[in-house]
Parts: C-alpha cells; structure tokens; sequence
C-alpha cells in the first residue's frame, strides 16, 4: 500500500511539472505584444540640414536674396505693408534684395553683432525704382522721399533700413519706430536715455567698421561706401 502512495505521488508530481501548453501561449502572447509595443515607438525625423548659396562666380553687381546665404538675420519688410509713414502697401511681396558687394558686408557686421547677442533685423532693402516712384507719388516731398528721377541708393542696391534684434527676435529699443521723422531719431539727438544711446552706439559703429555710413537724421538707414556709384535699377524680384 505504501508503494502506491509513493508512486500516485509521484506520478502527480511529474505531471504539475511537465508541459504545460496554455502557460507556453500565453508566454509566447506575451511576447508578441511586447515586440509589437516596441515597434510603436515613433523615431524622431532629422530633420535636413539648410544649405546656403554661395557667392562664388557672382559678380560684386548681382542681386541676390539674403535669405539664400544666411538664416541669421531678421526680417519685418514694412513696405510690404500699411504700416509704414506712406499708410499703402507698395511692395507686392516681402523680400529682401541687395547687391552682392552689400549683402557680403551685411554678413560681416552680423557676425559681429552676433558676439554681442544681437543682430540684423531689416525694414527695408533694395528698391525697385518703379516702387520709388509710386512711394513720390503718394508723398511727393524729396523731405521724405527720394525723387525718383534721381533715385536712391536703396534704388541702387547699396542701403538698408536696419534695427537691431536678440537672437530671439526682441528688438532694442532705439527710442524712436522706423521711419519717424523727427529730432528724436537723429544720431546727434543725445538727450535721451542711456539705453538707446548705447543700443544706437553699438548700431553706428559696428555699420561703420563694415564700410557702412549713417544718415544724420535717420538712425536706421545706413548706406554701403562707394554704393552712389552704382546705376539705378528696376530689378524685381518674383513673388511667386
């Protein structure tokens, strides 16, 4: 009798551990959904890296689009809107165009801007002569606009409307808008605070270490030296 106890026990004891079918496809589930968990997992595209033109081969007179060679500027084009002294829209789209002998200083004094934390932010840049005659056609006053039959030096692709910006896109303050025509916004105006006197400091002299001359009235337009000599030009540029 002993020996039949032994052995029942013994057969109970080989069957709990043998196979066991429904242990195994629940492992075998267990797995799949891990695996498939896995697989859900979203990678992160890379995103491509921008390459920028270069200016080999392009003669000082080209026009290019800054854009084309640098992502370090900014950009708030005011004659592509009503806001600017005019009250109209005279630019059909916002770009900005200058020469290549301009664009290559503008590069220059961005990356020293760019030391002090700030850099180039653009109001305007080259203009269309035929845009500068619908500008004295609206405020015919040589005050405020360059009589078109002489032209500018932005018609000449050789000036720039400039303010400075963080490299978060805050501007500083330079104590007066764009395009205010008033005491208040000349260079020899030092009756203001400290902080424009520095912010237009740091503006003027750096311009000016890159072959950039000033306007005595307007803090912001700055012309490339030796521009004047270039033709005036109705290049424009596709919106499309």
């Amino acid at each position: 009798m002993r020996n039949f106890y032994s052995t029942l026990i013994l057969f109970v004891f080989l069957v709990s551990c043998g196979d066991n079918p429904k242990a195994d496809q629940n492992v075998e589930k267990n797995e799949d959904v891990s695996t498939k968990q896995v697989d859900t997992v979203v990678k992160e595209k890379e995103v491509p890296k921008k390459i920028f033109k270069t200016f080999e081969k392009l003669a000082d007179t080209t026009f290019v689009r800054l854009a084309d060679f640098s992502d370090g500027f900014g950009y708030e084009l005011r004659y592509a809107t009503k806001n600017n002294f005019l009250k109209e829209k005279v630019y059909d789209c916002p770009e900005c165009y200058t020469r290549v002998i301009t664009a290559k200083a503008l590069l220059k004094a961005n990356e020293d801007f760019k030391k002090s934390g700030v850099r180039i932010k653009f109001f305007d840049c080259y203009r269309p002569n035929s845009v500068q005659y619908k500008m004295w056609k609206i405020v015919p006053n040589p005050q405020y606009v360059a009589n078109p039959k002489k032209g500018s030096i932005h018609n000449k692709g050789g000036a720039v409307d400039i303010t400075l910006e963080s490299l978060d896109g805050e501007e500083l303050d330079m104590g007066t808008d764009f395009d205010f025509f008033g005491k208040r916004a000349y260079h020899d105006n030092f009756d203001l605070p400290k902080e424009i006197l520095e912010n237009r400091k740091l503006l003027k002299e750096t311009m000016e270490k890159h072959g950039f001359w000033s306007t005595r009235t307007e803090w912001w337009h700055y012309n490339l030296d030796g521009a004047h000599k270039y033709p005036i030009a109705n290049f424009k540029w596709d919106c499309n």
